[in-house]
C-alpha cells in the first residue's frame, strides 16, 4: 500500500460556512452540508451535523432488501475480465448474476474497512469527539499503510474519521476507531471476526481492522460471495452511502482539528455513470480488489473483484466497468 496524505489550503476550494465541502458525482459537482452528511435516515429528526460533540446520531441501517425471486434474466458473461475471484448480483434481490471462483479466499486489502465502517455504524454515536492518538500516526507509517494525514492531538467526530477510513483508507483513521470501538486493536479485531462468523461470512478472517498485510500477506482473508454479504449490510446504512460516493471531502479547520482533504480511492466515482461506492483495496499480493455499486434507472447493481492484475491503478475498477456493462444490458425477467 502506498502512504498518502493530502492537505491543502482553505482558499484551495469552496466551502459552506462552518460546514463541511463534500463533492458527489452526477449534476456536477455539488456541495453538501454537514448536516446532509450526517443524516442517517430521512425519519430520524436526531441525527446530528458532523462536527457537533456530544451528539448520537442514530446509525440504523434501512430495512433489508427483499428476497425475491429472480428479477434479471441472464445471458452469456461478462467479456475480458481478469480478476480471479469475482461476483455480481442485483443489489435489490441478491440474485447473483455472474461469478468466479465465488468461495476462494483471497487477501482483500483495504476492502477490510468496510468491515471496520460497520462495526462504528453498529456501535453508533457518531457525533462523538474522538482524539488522533500520535499511535496512529506510526502505525500507518511503521505498517506502509495509506494514511489521511491525522495530526496527532486532533479531535475528530467518528463520522469525520470514518470519511478519513473510506475515502483516502486511512489506515491512521481506522487505528483510532479500532481503539475506540474496541475498545483497542485486539479486541476490535475480535469483534470483526465475530461479527463475520454472525452475518455467515464463513470463509473470512480479520487480523487488523485496515487489511495490512500482516503478520503475513494473505492472514487477512475473504471470497466474493462473503464481501457481497458484506456490502450489502454497510450500504444499508445512509450514513455509508452519504460518504463512499463522494469524489472528494473537505473539512475546514475547526476548533481542535486542523483541515483536511480527502479524496475518493475508488476510480469508479465521478468517472462510471451512476457509481456509488463502494472500497478499493490494493496489496503486492492481493493485488487490486473492488467492492462497488452502481445504479442505472430502476436497477442497482453490486459487485467485488478480488485479484486483479497491477496493469494500471484503476485495473480493479476496469474489471468493475466490464462487469456493470454487462449487468446492465441484461434484461429484466419476465413476471411469474
Amino acid at each position: 500500500m502506498r502512504l498518502r496524505a493530502r492537505i491543502i489550503s482553505l482558499t484551495a476550494v469552496a466551502v459552506m460556512a462552518g460546514g463541511v465541502a463534500a463533492c458527489a458525482p452526477g449534476g456536477g459537482d455539488q456541495l453538501r452540508s454537514a448536516a446532509k452528511l450526517a443524516t442517517p435516515a430521512a425519519t430520524s429528526p436526531a441525527a446530528a451535523t458532523i462536527g457537533v460533540a456530544g451528539t448520537r446520531p442514530p446509525a440504523t441501517p434501512s430495512p433489508p432488501r427483499p428476497s425475491a425471486t429472480p428479477a434479471i434474466q441472464v445471458a452469456g458473461a461478462p467479456g475480458g475480465v481478469k480478476a480471479k475471484g469475482a461476483v455480481l448480483a442485483d443489489a435489490a434481490t441478491g440474485q447473483v448474476l455472474w461469478g468466479r471462483d465465488l468461495g476462494t479466499e483471497r487477501p482483500m486489502a483495504s476492502v477490510t474497512k468496510v468491515m471496520t465502517a460497520l462495526l462504528v455504524l453498529e456501535g453508533g454515536n457518531l457525533g462523538q469527539q474522538i482524539r488522533v492518538p500520535k499511535a496512529a500516526m506510526d502505525y500507518a507509517w511503521k505498517n506502509g499503510g495509506e494514511s489521511a494525514g491525522l495530526y496527532p492531538g486532533d479531535h475528530l467526530t467518528a463520522q469525520q474519521l470514518l470519511a478519513a477510513l473510506l475515502l483516502p483508507s486511512g489506515a491512521d483513521a481506522a487505528y483510532t476507531l479500532a481503539g475506540v470501538y474496541g475498545p483497542g486493536l485486539n479486541a476490535f479485531v475480535a469483534r470483526m471476526n465475530a461479527t463475520a462468523v454472525r452475518m455467515g461470512m464463513t470463509h473470512t478472517h480479520f487480523t487488523s481492522p485496515d487489511g495490512l498485510p500482516y503478520p503475513t500477506e494473505t492472514a487477512t482473508y475473504s471470497t466474493p460471495s462473503d464481501l457481497l454479504t458484506l456490502g450489502l449490510a454497510a450500504m444499508r446504512y445512509p450514513v455509508f452511502r452519504s460518504i463512499v460516493d463522494l469524489r472528494f471531502y473537505h473539512l475546514p479547520k475547526g476548533q481542535g482539528h486542523h483541515q483536511y482533504w480527502w479524496d475518493n480511492t475508488d476510480g469508479l466515482i465521478g468517472t462510471y455513470q451512476g457509481a456509488m461506492g463502494i472500497k478499493t483495496g490494493y496489496t503486492d499480493v492481493a493485488n487490486h480488489c473492488l467492492l462497488f455499486e452502481a445504479a442505472r434507472g430502476n436497477r442497482t447493481l453490486i459487485g467485488v473483484v478480488l485479484d486483479s492484475p497491477a496493469t494500471g491503478v484503476n485495473a480493479g475498477a476496469q474489471d468493475a466497468e466490464k462487469m456493470l456493462n454487462w449487468g446492465f444490458k441484461l434484461r429484466a425477467a419476465s413476471p411469474q
